[in-house]
């Protein structure tokens, strides 16, 4: 599989002009990469950079609402859609926190299918489930009811890309061990085989997400067999980012 790497801006830059600029040179840079990149900004930056040309880099979102009406400050999968968007992040560990369940995100999920949009589903456990040993048992958990009455077709249509987000490493600048999250990958990959069968599950990617940098992204590419990284921190400085695109 060709490396995903997702770029999440979180709520920054401050101004559009910084995510111009930002959004641009990783385009640059970004020229002759193996590797497919993908910028999620703010909501508010979407259209301006929507309109910019691209030529190396896709866009995608934070987020999605599941549906349109009376729902204030929401942002509907359709909406985004409109604006270029190919990608959006689901269950980021940041909106659980905001109290966000995996009932929600499977309606988050629907959505953005239906849309048309790839799904990037975060999933990942605390510090506290990982001292007590319920890794697999969160994983499992997040992935059976985060993708609930969701068929293998649409899994394979939609292009659905999970990513590991231990929320201890996230912003930390402690990342995961490569041995963790090997062992994280094939908890995913076995419970995807086992909802979905061998042959739709091999198709999904499994990304790393907490604290990446030029330094360990490929370890977690070559060594624990990820198909790439959902980068936070590191996606902010266009060096950096490219440097990590570089690796593949």
């Amino acid at each position: 599989m060709r490396p995903l790497i997702v770029a999440n801006w979180k709520c920054n830059p401050s101004t559009f002009a910084d995510a111009k600029k930002l959004f641009t040179a990783v385009d640059r840079g970004a020229k002759g990469k193996r590797a497919t990149a993908v910028i999620c900004p703010p909501f508010v930056f979407i259209p301006g950079l929507s309109a910019l040309k691209k030529k190396n880099i896709k866009l995608g979102a934070q987020d999605a609402f599941f549906q349109e009406g009376p729902f204030t400050s929401q942002i509907s999968a359709k909406m985004l859609k409109q604006f270029g968007c190919e990608y959006a992040i689901i269950g980021h560990s940041e909106r659980r926190a905001l109290g966000e369940s995996d009932e929600i995100v499977n309606k988050k999920i629907k959505a953005v299918v239906s849309a048309g949009l790839c799904p990037i589903l975060c999933i990942g456990e605390s510090g506290q489930e990982r001292e007590e040993g319920k890794t697999k048992e969160v994983l499992e958990r997040q992935l059976g009811l985060g993708l609930k009455d969701i068929s293998r077709f649409k899994i394979q249509d939609s292009k659905l890309t999970i990513a590991y987000e231990p929320i201890w490493a996230i912003g930390t600048g402690n990342a995961c061990d490569t041995d963790r999250a090997k062992e994280a990958n094939i908890i995913i990959r076995k419970t995807m085989t086992r909802i979905y069968g061998k042959s739709a599950a091999n198709k999904v990617k499994i990304i790393y997400g907490g604290s990446t940098n030029p330094d360990n992204a490929l370890g977690f590419v070559k060594e624990a067999g990820m198909n790439g990284l959902l980068s936070g921190g590191a996606s902010l400085d266009a060096k950096k980012f490219i440097a990590i695109l570089s690796k593949f």
